[in-house]
Parts: C-alpha cells; structure tokens; sequence
C-alpha cells in the first residue's frame, strides 16, 4: 500500500480546552491506537487534506517529533455544519499484525452492456478487507468490459491475493441495468460456423 508521511507534535494536555485551542489554529487533535502505547499528537489541517479528501486509501508514516509510527485512519470526526474536520483516530500498523480497513474499488473497461444502451450502477465504492499491512492493497480493480446489460458481479467473485474481503460475498458491486432504448445485443459464440463451413459440413459424408 502506497504511504503518505505528515508531521506532528505531541499533546501534552488532553482536555477539551487544548483541544479547542488546538482547533482555533489550524490543527486537528489525533490518536493513534493498536501499538504498545496510545499516542496523542495533533497537525496541521492541512496536512491531511490528501489523505481525507481523495477516494484513494494510503497508510501513514506519522512523524512525532522525531519518533514514527506507520498508521491507518480508522475514524474521522466533522463539523456538523463547516465539515472541518474535529479528530482523527488512526490504528498503528505492525508487521505481520491483521488490520480492517475500506478499499476503494476500481473500474476499468468500457461495458458492452453500457455501449448498447444499458446503464452501468456502481454499487460498492470501497470494500471491506482484513490483510497484515504487508499485504493491503491499494485498490480492486474491475474489468467490466465484457458485462452485457442483466449482468452482475459479486463479491464472492472478486480475486483476491493475501487479503480477506469482509464485505458479503452476496452483495453486488457493480451491475449493467436495463436503461431506455436499449440496442439488442447480439452474441457471437466462440468458434461459431459460418454459413458455408456450415454447408460443408453437411455435405461431407460420414465416418465409417
């Protein structure tokens, strides 16, 4: 999984008056959890602008006043109203230690289904996984490109390498739906005869 870094400074008073403070000039309270010791640590808001505002998932390195510590973001807190962003919660990665986390999913292709009239629903953005961080992927990618109009995949039916995928096997993550003006597909089935091989064939007498 691709990382990001970001500085930080520890929180030495953990109250709701250095938070706001906190908050008042530009910085968003944090902790880091999952590792032999909780961490507190605030940055500026700024610096999370890629990690919070983008579909993509990264790890990251967290730079503590000199000290660092590879991290996930596990939850993330908003203004009701400004959408500033409150806290950050984030799990701390161990090597060869499981963790939980979103991975966004993405499509490639040009359905045959959505190019004959059909309209192409994307149901699940991300999934849920459980890998070691070693092994956390940066995204699913699709093909969708043979899926005609009725078609569906699944995730049980999704590849996977290393990692478990904890949303249901049951549930629908991308599907070509019927749409107005549908064109008819036609199907050519692989190795078909032609109308003349088809003659030949017919003509030609049988194996004794």
């Amino acid at each position: 999984m691709k990382s990001v870094s970001i500085s930080a400074e520890k929180r030495v008073d953990l109250g709701k008056k250095e938070a706001k403070a906190l908050r008042a000039a530009g910085k968003v309270p944090c902790v880091v959890y999952g590792g032999e010791n909780v961490q507190h640590f605030a940055a500026t808001e700024i610096a999370f602008n890629n990690l919070v505002y983008t579909p993509n998932v990264y790890a990251v390195a967290i730079d503590i006043e000199g000290t660092t510590i590879n991290a996930l973001i596990k939850d993330i807190q908003f203004h009701p109203v400004t959408d500033r962003i409150l806290h950050i919660d984030f799990v701390e990665l161990t090597p060869g230690q499981a963790v939980n986390t979103l991975i966004p999913v993405i499509i490639t292709g040009n359905a045959i289904g959505v190019m004959n009239g059909g309209k192409l629903h994307k149901a699940l953005r991300k999934l849920s996984v459980r890998a070691t961080p070693e092994n956390l992927p940066d995204s699913i990618t699709l093909d969708i490109t043979e899926m005609k109009i009725g078609d569906k995949i699944y995730v049980r039916q999704l590849e996977t390498n290393n990692f478990d995928v904890l949303t249901s096997g049951n549930a629908v993550v991308v599907a070509v739906k019927t749409a107005r003006n549908v064109v008819e597909e036609e199907e050519e089935e692989a190795g078909a005869e032609t109308p003349a091989a088809a003659d030949a064939t017919a003509e030609a007498p049988a194996a004794e």
